[in-house]
């Protein structure tokens, strides 16, 4: 009889096509995703030495990153943005790999698209040229980002050289209080075990509270594994998952998705699979979280006070001291009341269509303040249709947010909507790096109930009191 094995191994061991001791495995990818930033060079190496796309149909391109949220986006101004969507464009021609592009209706964010459409599904392999692949992970898929030479040995091969990654396994238990979401678990974890916490690890996330949550809040959870240092974070697949994924454009159908269903089910950790390394966190009296430094595991409940310096370990006061510096705040300092210029709700993180209701829900009948810029960014198309059809749009504009087409926005900055040096944004985003969302910009990371309730005050505040349901068509 085989020892037990975590659901991290046992997709490990089903992907591995050829194993050498003392060497990294030739591991088998299932899909990969495309953008337009980090695919030009890759697809580049594939002409020059002659090499197709070895599985076109085991691929998927869209624009997100750089791509302008406003205006005629067949006609980008941006010559660089301009120049990789044209690019991107006849890469895919050239090399048989669909593309969502604008006229498609399907373009967006590629780690909200992957979910939307049915591509992401348990026990596969995922690759993308970003950080926050591991989004995915949320199916029970293993899916990690790459670098761009790896981008072109997987669309040449279909395989990359790996290491198998050590385990860990995280236990969100109890129920959250009303106000206390996803993002804030995930913010908790980090600061918790810090940005490097989780180094060469793949996290499995299990509990309670994992298993109440929806897929959108999984995947809001997976998302932010990379920011803990983690290789790739993911969930065991449920009746949660099956009832997600039925019915989308690439599921299965009929008896071939009963089948899947079964097999699907079946990757879990097998009890008394050993994991490296084990936290149990409660999320009882877990408030909502906050950052106030430039990394994310620079957390905060929002309630709280900002470290002192010499409370914290001394390999963290020097980055800390810098920090605080640079967002222009003091140990010891309360954060709530802290004034904002920026808002933005959106990103790969926190733009789906449960993200934009929470939002909504808060700013329904309300007014962001007036010296508050707020951007809402749909993940993709498909979202942005789904909430205008539900009049969150409406929701939104009437309380004086702007109301944009799906891309990466302000997450990082590469595009227009850029927050000015020295100006103070709440994001719904996943890194809050010096200059992330522009030169010399301040950034807080908080939940999307945060940001919408610190929109309305003008300051940092908590969502709790915002709270109320939406419904269609409002």
């Amino acid at each position: 009889m085989s020892p037990p094995r975590t659901i991290i191994g046992k997709i490990w061991d089903a992907h591995v096509v050829s194993q050498q001791k003392g060497h990294p495995a030739i591991f088998a990818i299932d899909l990969q995703l495309i953008h337009e930033v980090t695919s030009a060079q890759a697809f580049d190496v594939l002409r020059r030495e002659k090499l197709p796309v070895l599985e076109p149909h085991h691929c998927l391109a869209t624009f997100d990153h750089a791509i302008p949220t406003i205006g005629d986006r067949d006609n980008i101004r941006d010559q660089m943005a301009h120049r990789q969507v044209e690019t991107l464009k006849r890469n895919a021609r050239e090399f048989g790999v669909p593309l969502y592009d604008f006229a498609s209706k399907k373009q967006g964010i590629v780690h909200v698209i992957g979910p939307e459409q049915g591509l992401t599904q348990p026990g596969m392999t995922i690759v993308c040229g970003d950080s926050h692949t591991a989004t995915h992970g949320a199916f029970g898929a293993l899916a990690f980002g790459i670098g761009t030479t790896e981008v072109g040995l997987v669309l040449a091969t279909g395989c990359l050289l790996q290491s198998e990654p050590k385990t860990m396994r995280v236990i969100f238990d109890g129920t959250m209080k009303p106000g206390v979401y996803a993002k804030d678990l995930i913010l908790a974890l980090i600061a918790k075990i810090g940005i490097g916490g989780a180094n060469g690890h793949v996290i499995e996330y299990c509990g309670s509270a994992i298993e109440r949550m929806t897929m959108e809040e999984r995947m809001t959870i997976c998302n932010m594994s990379i920011e803990c240092g983690a290789r790739a974070g993911l969930v065991a697949p449920d009746q949660t998952t099956i009832e997600y994924i039925k019915g989308k454009p690439f599921a299965p159908t009929d008896r071939r998705f009963e089948e899947a269903a079964k097999l699907w089910l079946s990757l879990t950790s097998d009890t008394g699979a050993e994991f490296d390394r084990e936290l149990k966190i409660n999320v009882d009296q877990l408030e909502p979280m906050i950052t106030w430094g430039t990394n994310p595991g620079q957390g905060m409940p929002i309630t709280g006070t900002i470290p002192r310096i010499k409370d914290l370990p001394e390999s963290e006061r020097n980055n800390a001291t810098k920090a605080l510096e640079y967002v222009k705040l003091k140990e010891g300092q309360p954060i709530l009341g802290v004034p904002i210029d920026w808002a933005f709700l959106g990103s790969c993180t926190n733009g789906r269509l449960s993200d934009l209701r929470i939002a909504a829900s808060m700013l329904k009948g309300k007014k962001i303040a007036k010296s508050v810029r707020m951007l809402v960014v749909p993940g993709s198309e498909c979202v942005k249709v789904a909430a205008q059809e539900e009049g969150l749009d409406k929701i939104f504009m009437k309380a004086g947010a702007e109301w944009r087409n799906p891309g990466c926005s302000a997450c990082l900055g590469m595009n227009d909507d850029k927050v000015p040096s020295g100006a103070r944004c709440i994001s719904s985003s996943n890194r809050n790096f010096v200059g992330r969302q522009g030169p010399g910009s301040i950034t807080h990371l908080a939940s999307p109930a945060t940001v919408a309730a610190s929109a309305i005050a003008g300051k940092i505040a908590l969502p709790i009191s915002f709270i109320k349901p939406v419904t269609k068509n409002q």
